[in-house]
């Protein structure tokens, strides 16, 4: 017999809307009482599983990790009320998790593609400007309909961030992944770098901390979303002090993009850009910590309610997920307080629950 779960507490439907009364039956979800008794009772303030829209499940420091260590990092993100990973490159296979009650739910992109040695050891197919389009063309296939480009990364010959591709392959490029059916996102940290993505037809940019008030009207009216990974970028310093000796054009550089990274989200926000959360877990940032991108965001200047929706309803919508609805997938996250107030309460969730599946 199915088990049913009945949560007690207010059901946030929306950022500014709230319910009572919502059970898990079967691990879907429906406001109508059930005949039966419930077999288990949650209390908390109920919100969709959070989306984290850039993690890297599958990824250590040096490349690819064994299927073990997936496993963990999946299960910490999954604990953290992570319930829809946005995978956004990863050099390991992760197809395994698909479907796991030990992992959230993941849409892959394959592999990044970068220029030859322009990116991470042992992270991208690595590839020159020839190849580019034969390359995105097999990652549109082989991921979840999504395709990670690293745009830009040091040229070390320049000693600073440049493009990484020429701008008439990455347009080529763009083509060939919408004509898979699949979109593309891409990593872009430089100012110029934004220009050619725009131009190009991207589906969203990755960090954009090179935003200038020129790209803004570009963001609204091509609607493309941001996914700014604050905590990823609040390493800028330390990667700075590191590239000093040798790059100090490129060290300045990042310190810069640094100091204005909660300016620019603010402006994009209140322009009308789509801003969505994601951690950059799976190298230098450890996973589990969406908790802590949504507090980054309300940080830099975003409304509390912002800052839940780029990790709750918005997203989910955005990427094709259910949220808080009528026969949708279980997947809840119960705070402890209400999170509109005490937004503090989204980095220890009271419970979690994956598919009517109690995690926590």
């Amino acid at each position: 017999m199915a088990e049913i779960i009945q949560f007690n507490g207010a059901v946030l439907t929306g950022p500014d809307t709230g319910v009572r009364g919502l059970w898990s039956v079967g691990g879907r979800l429906t406001f109508r009482r059930p005949a039966a008794e419930p077999d288990r009772f949650l209390d908390g303030w109920v919100l969709p599983g959070f989306a984290d829209a850039h993690c890297h499940i599958g990824l250590g420091t040096g490349g690819a990790v064994d299927e073990a260590t997936a496993e963990e990092q999946a299960r910490t993100d999954l604990e953290a009320g992570t319930l829809l990973v946005r995978d956004a490159g990863s050099p390991a296979d992760t197809r395994f998790l698909q479907g796991s009650r030990a992992a959230p739910v993941l849409i892959r992109a394959g592999r990044h593609v970068a220029r030859t040695r322009r990116y991470l050891r042992g992270f991208a197919e690595e590839v020159e400007p020839d190849r580019l389009v034969e390359a995105v063309r097999k990652q549109a296939r082989d991921g979840d309909g999504w395709v990670k480009l690293v745009g830009d990364w040091i040229d070390r010959g320049a000693g600073d961030l440049a493009p990484s591709f020429p701008a008439a392959v990455v347009k080529d490029a763009v083509r060939a992944v919408h004509d898979e059916g699949a979109r593309i996102t891409a990593h872009c940290f430089a100012e110029e770098t934004l220009d050619q993505m725009l131009d190009a037809g991207i589906d969203c940019v990755e960090h954009a901390t090179g935003l200038l008030p020129r790209h803004v009207p570009r963001f609204v009216e091509q609607d493309v979303p941001i996914v700014p990974t604050l905590i990823n970028i609040a390493t800028f310093p330390d990667i700075a002090v590191q590239a000093e000796p040798k790059f100090p054009r490129y060290a300045a550089h990042m310190r810069a993009l640094w100091e204005r990274r909660a300016e620019r989200v603010l402006e994009a926000f209140e322009a009308g850009v789509k801003i969505y959360a994601g951690t950059d877990a799976g190298s230098v940032i450890g996973h589990g910590r969406i908790g802590d991108e949504i507090l980054a965001l309300h940080h830099a200047g975003l409304p509390t309610t912002a800052a839940l929706d780029a990790a709750c309803w918005g997203a989910r919508k955005w990427l094709g997920a259910e949220a808080l609805e009528e026969g949708a997938r279980a997947d809840v996250v119960l705070c402890r307080q209400d999170p509109r107030r005490v937004l503090e309460t989204v980095q220890e969730p009271a419970h979690v629950v994956l598919g009517g599946h109690v995690v926590r």
